[in-house]
């Protein structure tokens, strides 16, 4: 079980991100709904992760379908209150590496299952990599090692000074390839 190291923020900041890729029909977990996570859990005290949620979901493409079904008038948190109960609870979910399939990571929950893309298995394994706890902020390191992964666009674009926050959470520096 991979998340037995994950700090309660960390698990609920990852179990976020998998109902956030899920409820957005995306068929595996990518960079970009764990930023999404992190930003609506908020497992660390760093001032300079100022990213409203609501941006980075817009900027990393998950849309958001209450505005939509309002004008139906169907209350979406009413429907999840109703039918998902107790699905955010991170004791429900694991994070577990396939035995057969070394490289191939998958988020196991009461709302279904999504294998990890390389880049989201990546901040997961940047995040594991030293001893101790798996934080927000190892979180936040790992989505910030990959420049491909748009993190640090999406942060930029909803206003962050990353350079700061980098600092701030002691992310060390990327190496030069």
């Amino acid at each position: 079980m991979m998340f037995t190291r994950f700090t309660e923020g960390a698990r609920r900041a990852v179990v976020a991100a998998g109902i956030h890729a899920l409820d957005a029909g995306r068929p595996t977990l990518d960079a970009a709904p764990i930023l999404l996570g992190l930003a609506e859990v908020q497992p660390f005290a760093l001032k300079h992760f100022t990213a409203d949620p609501a941006d980075v979901r817009r900027l990393a493409g998950l849309p958001d379908p209450r505005a939509l079904l309002a004008t139906l008038g169907i209350d979406l948190d009413e429907v999840h209150r109703r039918t998902r109960a107790g699905a955010e609870d991170p004791r429900r979910w694991s994070l577990r590496r396939s035995r057969v399939r070394p490289l191939r990571v998958t988020l196991y929950g009461p709302l279904g299952s999504l294998p990890l893309t390389p880049a989201a298995r990546k901040v997961v394994e940047v995040a594991k990599s030293r001893p101790g706890p798996v934080t927000g902020e190892r979180l936040l390191w790992g989505l910030l090692a990959d420049g491909g992964n748009g993190a640090r666009r999406i942060l930029r674009a909803a206003g962050v000074d990353v350079a700061a926050l980098v600092r701030e959470a002691a992310i060390p520096a990327r190496r030069a390839a």
